[in-house]
């Protein structure tokens, strides 16, 4: 598996800082995610971001954008809420923009139908269209934790929209939804184009990816199987359910190396 290198969402680096009582600032997270061995970060590839990630020499792997994919195309007002970080995200040299099927009501979940995911679909596509002449390859961040949305997501790559748009397959939100994401790379390989990395311990993240339901062995095996060549992204996360007995930075490293003893 000849791979582009290790990445890393910022999210769970910020909540740790705010755990641990620091102030997330991106000069200190930026150096940590060097220091900790990764090639790259996800992020929002503005001037400011931008140019302090390649004095770390972090290159931007992909950008991440949350959206309400069930409503009508206009609705989503693309121009204003995808295009601009399309642009800094295709001029910083990335790849991948990870676009997520926000819940219609994120405290309490809706089950959406069929139509709103046929509607997603439609929407990734011409969402894909817009920013293939950038370079940039369009892909589904599952997020759902319940198994009907989660399933209903997938078919709005699978069933609903055109080849072109690929899924970011997070390993432990198919887990929770009471999904298997290691049947999802076997199932659909041609459709793999990006990874969100976490384990888990049922509903609770793990510290580190070397612990956990997830049978990372078997993922990564399946994603050689395939030809994965593009990134892999980690996404820790310590939240207050768990109580970590390392840094953020010692459990990405710790996680990196595990993943390379797969590469190699």
């Amino acid at each position: 598996m000849n791979i582009q290198g290790f990445s890393s969402n910022m999210y769970g680096w910020a909540e740790r800082w705010k755990r641990d009582g620091k102030k997330p600032e991106w000069e200190e997270l930026f150096q940590a995610c060097a220091e900790a061995g990764l090639d790259a970060v996800e992020i929002d590839a503005d001037t400011e971001k931008l140019k302090i990630a390649r004095s770390y020499g972090l290159a931007v792997s992909a950008s991440y954008i949350g959206l309400p994919l069930h409503v009508p195309f206009n609705d989503l007002e693309v121009e204003q809420s995808v295009l601009p970080f399309a642009e800094r995200l295709a001029a910083a040299e990335g790849s991948d923009l990870l676009l997520n099927a926000d819940p219609i009501n994120w405290k309490h979940v809706i089950a959406k139908s069929e139509d709103q995911f046929k509607q997603q679909g439609e929407n990734l596509f011409r969402i894909s269209e817009l920013v293939a002449p950038m370079g940039l390859k369009v892909c589904l961040h599952n997020h759902a934790a319940d198994n009907h949305n989660a399933l209903g997501d997938l078919r709005s790559v699978i069933q609903y929209a055109d080849h072109s748009v690929g899924l970011c397959v997070d390993t432990s939100w198919a887990h929770v939804s009471g999904c298997n994401p290691i049947e999802w790379v076997n199932t659909y390989p041609d459709r793999i184009h990006a990874f969100h990395l976490r384990n888990q311990q049922g509903n609770v993240p793990s510290e580190d990816l070397l612990e956990g339901d997830i049978n990372f062995s078997a993922l990564m095996a399946s994603a050689a199987s395939i030809h994965y060549n593009g990134w892999l992204a980690l996404e820790l996360w310590h939240p207050e359910s768990i109580q970590p007995c390392r840094t953020m930075g010692e459990d990405v490293q710790r996680s990196i190396n595990y993943l390379r003893s797969f590469l190699t």
